[in-house]
């Protein structure tokens, strides 16, 4: 840690505590990018492999997209959405992936904004900082997870993140699973490596965990080095600009065109219209 140590105020301490994720939180403040990198030389000090996931909001939980609605039927209604996706979708791309490529599929509705069972991670704690720094106007937090260990709870009996080269069969499965909680004998949340099939995620250096129905959500019982670092909003603006000369910004994290536009309409300080 910075020899000027700022920890949280009481009240933030709490907030924390009582509405953020169910894990530990680093009671410390981030104020520059400095601070940051201090914080994460601290935590992570071996060559254990760990994946940062950044909350724009900290009150946000470890759920995917498609799992996040409250009934079975409106899960399982997002859940099958990926039917209809491959349909209308194949004629609009010019190499779709085979129709029993479930993690393709998959992956390219998660990018084109489809509900699914994934949940996005980075192995760039850079990356995870800037969405943790969006929504200037609430807290946000950095997650960070061992997907080794993750595997390890999972009942899988690996000690290594899953390949779908290697590992399609285990993989498969969780792809047709229904929008139901099995919490005696469901199916274990897991990490997986991504099929790099789009620059976005190569730029991003993306991960996921896929989610199966023992529980949604990721806990510190399926991962005991689950750990959040709290982003309060008052530091964003000054982290963004930080991450910025760095090269880490809405242009070089998101290939996409209208996304370098955004970028330089705000570097010119124009609101849209």
């Amino acid at each position: 840690m910075p020899n000027q140590h700022h920890t949280l105020s009481s009240s933030k301490r709490k907030i924390f505590q009582t509405e953020g994720l169910d894990c530990p939180f680093v009671d410390y403040e981030i104020r520059n990018l400095s601070d940051y990198l201090a914080v994460f030389s601290s935590l992570i000090g071996s060559d254990d492999i760990f994946w940062f996931r950044g909350h724009a909001d900290y009150r946000w939980l470890l759920i995917p997209s498609a799992l996040r609605y409250k009934t079975v039927s409106d899960r399982e209604k997002a859940l099958g959405l990926i039917s209809c996706f491959k349909r209308y979708a194949e004629m609009k791309i010019e190499r779709p992936p085979e129709l029993n490529d479930e993690l393709r599929w998959t992956q390219l509705a998660q990018h084109y904004g489809l509900p699914t069972r994934l949940l996005d991670w980075t192995e760039n704690a850079a990356v995870a900082l800037y969405f943790a720094c969006q929504k200037q106007e609430q807290d946000g937090c950095i997650v960070i997870i061992n997907p080794v260990d993750l595997n390890k709870a999972s009942g899988i009996k690996t000690s290594r993140i899953l390949d779908y080269s290697k590992d399609a069969e285990i993989i498969n499965e969780y792809f047709f699973l229904d929008g139901k909680r099995s919490p005696r004998n469901g199916k274990n949340n897991i990490a997986i490596y991504p099929i790099w099939n789009s620059p976005r995620i190569t730029i991003q250096q993306g991960a996921f965990t896929l989610h199966g129905s023992n529980c949604f959500s990721i806990t510190p019982k399926q991962s005991p080095s689950l750990v959040h670092v709290p982003i309060l909003k008052q530091y964003k603006k000054i982290l963004l600009n930080e991450l910025d000369r760095f090269g880490i910004s809405e242009m070089t994290i998101f290939p996409e065109i209208d996304r370098i536009c955004n970028y330089i309409k705000c570097k010119a300080k124009l609101d849209n219209h």
